[in-house]
């Protein structure tokens, strides 16, 4: 067994990104950034109450960061029923229903307009958007999170969308690779399946991923689903065929590649948190996302130390897919949230309320809002 040096501890707590419950940070929590166990903090609906205690809180979970270790602070605002900051600022309709309005270029002024309000606040990283195809009206999660019902208006509207986010400064994720959008059950609840073969996949699902790359995606979320064709026995997030074969091998990505809640259903009732770390980061996975509790997301870091103290090529993974976390935050522009006096004219401001309302509304929605990330 190796011992451990305190740069590769470090290391495997960068690839953490966790949740929390309450509207301040828990003086644990702020111990584990200080220490570089947790590399980012995702916020949710039970952390927001207000603008000034948003851009408090984001203060003091910046503060807590060591200086050679930055702390990013991102959140699921996608629209619709997903969007974790809402009034004052301003509330977004369903992305299905901008990617209706046909116009790319109001596509990308959403964007825009919503990372601006995320940056305000000093939230630099938004978990989205989704590059999902909405091809089943019965489908329990996706529904009118997608920007479109053909890979085409997926690929017009959503990189329209994460242009917008990036003239904000404000850092994206596509996701569910390889494709969430055909599923029939919801992962936050149990596995799902798609059975389409090699072909069909290639045609529609993979391909406003391959667009977003050849677009410079910096940022990437795994499918809790089995895809039969590319892989019989496991998720995307545990595959090594669908992340590193196809993703990177065939598909040329470079950027981050992070796990969706691994706390849903999905993957936690089957594999226990620090398998999944090890077995994801072995097959391709650079980050992992854990909604909470405390004590699974400690298992989650000390299961990746224990790993990379006894075997080699965990140890390789894991200084791979710190470097790539370390470049990932290298390319966030937001900085400190903007002063209190000045959130109320940067948040729900009326050009950005007119352009949100200017959208006609499109049914075939989740049936509710996740309340894990993904």
């Amino acid at each position: 067994m190796v011992v451990m040096s305190d740069t590769l501890r470090r290391a495997c707590g960068q690839l953490l990104t966790v949740g929390f419950h309450g509207p301040s940070a828990p003086v644990e929590l702020q111990g584990r950034i200080g220490r570089s166990e947790v590399g980012a903090v995702m916020l949710f609906r039970p952390n927001v109450e207000g603008p000034q205690q948003v851009a408090a809180l984001v203060r003091s979970l910046r503060a807590a960061a060591p200086s050679d270790g930055p702390l990013l602070v991102a959140a699921d605002q996608e629209g619709g029923l997903v969007q974790r900051v809402r009034r004052p600022a301003t509330e977004w309709p369903p992305m299905l229903s901008v990617g209706d309005g046909g116009d790319p270029a109001r596509s990308e002024a959403v964007g825009r307009a919503l990372g601006g309000e995320l940056a305000a606040l000093g939230i630099g990283w938004d978990l989205a958007p989704v590059l999902d195809v909405h091809t089943n009206p019965a489908n329990p999660v996706i529904g009118n999170r997608a920007f479109g019902r053909t890979p085409e208006a997926v690929i017009t509207h959503a990189l329209a969308f994460w242009r917008g986010l990036r003239r904000a400064g404000v850092l994206g994720c596509g996701k569910h690779f390889p494709g969430h959008g055909d599923t029939r059950t919801d992962s936050h609840h149990e596995l799902p399946v798609v059975d389409h073969d090699e072909a069909r996949l290639a045609a529609v699902e993979l391909l406003p991923f391959a667009a977003a790359i050849r677009a410079g995606a910096e940022a990437l979320m795994s499918a809790h689903v089995v895809y039969p064709a590319l892989d019989a026995d496991r998720p995307a997030t545990l595959s090594r065929p669908i992340l590193t074969d196809l993703l990177r091998g065939e598909l040329g990505f470079a950027g981050l590649l992070v796990s969706d809640d691994l706390g849903m259903q999905a993957v936690a009732a089957r594999w226990p948190v620090g398998e999944l770390v090890v077995e994801g980061l072995l097959a391709g996975l650079d980050g992992f996302l854990l909604h909470d509790p405390v004590e699974r997301q400690q298992e989650a870091w000390e299961a990746l130390v224990r790993a990379a103290e006894s075997r080699p090529e965990v140890r390789d993974r894991v200084r791979e897919s710190a470097a790539r976390v370390a470049a990932f935050k290298a390319l966030a522009r937001v900085g400190a949230p903007a002063s209190d006096e000045a959130l109320g004219a940067l948040l729900g401001p009326p050009e950005h309320l007119a352009l949100a309302a200017s959208f006609a509304s499109t049914d075939g929605g989740p049936s509710s809002s996740p309340v894990a990330t993904g």
